[in-house]
């Protein structure tokens, strides 16, 4: 079984402009037409059988919607869906209730998206708020190409979070990216064996062997197969996964065993 922990849908009436928007700003293609239905074909086409969609709020209005919406889909048609909320959020706990009442495992954070520094204040109550409610964080971590002059979360700004809410959101907290996109140095050097879990999106073609050294010493079961698909092929992204060439109980923990005690569920 393979879940895919990271990817991003639109609603069908904005997914082409948005789509094409964030493939010039960021200078990367999309390999669907990034809506439900277009990820659901690329999952048939590639053999995932289930994905989590990860919606990002860039302003405080879009978070009732976005979780609406989530919390409607989740579930539904082998993807589960986390819950989206803003650093500017006027509402944190009612947001957060309103997330954990609907089912969803959790809330997608983009720093470079919300521009904020993911050691900011606002985040880290987010962060606390969320994991006394038993709700993981996922957020994006390192350089996003399309914000490239500064990096909104970096493995110090994580060590920062851990050593605030020490205790709090240990195992609440996900990094994409194997804990920060085109950083995987620093990675190594400050966020192996921290008390995080973190996915594969986006880099496994990058820097494979680097790769599979973070997965082997952060350890399979804090890892997450992810593709960070419209933005990569998830076919591409599976067999790249194989070749690192791990053991099967390995692989099987981060295909589909870590995603199933994140989500709270039994899948089949």
């Amino acid at each position: 079984m393979i879940v895919d922990f990271h990817t991003h849908t639109f609603p069908e009436k904005i997914a082409e402009k948005t789509i094409s928007y964030l493939s010039k700003k960021g200078g990367f293609p999309a390999f669907h037409a990034g809506t439900n239905d277009s990820l659901k074909d690329s999952m048939k086409q590639c053999g995932i059988d289930y994905c989590v969609v990860l919606p990002i709020a860039t302003a405080p209005k879009q978070e009732t919607s976005i979780n609406r919406l989530s919390a409607k889909l989740n579930g539904k048609d082998r993807l589960f869906f986390a819950g989206a909320i803003h650093p500017d959020c006027e509402d944190v706990a009612g947001t957060l209730d309103f997330i954990k009442e609907s089912g969803l495992f959790g809330v997608k954070l983009h720093p470079d998206y919300q521009g904020t520094d993911f050691d900011d204040p606002r985040y880290l109550r987010i962060m606390e708020e969320a994991a006394k409610r038993d709700l993981f964080v996922i957020t994006h971590a390192g350089i996003d190409l399309a914000f490239r002059d500064h990096v909104h979360c970096t493995p110090d700004m994580v060590l920062h979070v851990l050593a605030e809410l020490k205790g709090v959101i240990d195992d609440h907290l996900i990094l994409a990216h194997l804990g920060g996109f085109a950083m995987p140095d620093e990675v190594l050097e400050k966020l192996i064996g921290t008390p995080v879990y973190m996915d594969t999106a986006a880099v496994l073609h990058l820097y494979p062997e680097k790769c599979r050294k973070i997965i082997a010493q952060h350890g399979p079961d804090r890892i997450l197969f992810a593709t960070d698909s419209p933005w990569e092929d998830q076919k591409d992204f599976v067999d790249r996964f194989f070749a690192l060439g791990f053991e099967k109980p390995e692989e099987d923990a981060m295909l589909f065993g870590n995603a199933e005690r994140i989500l709270g569920v039994r899948l089949l």
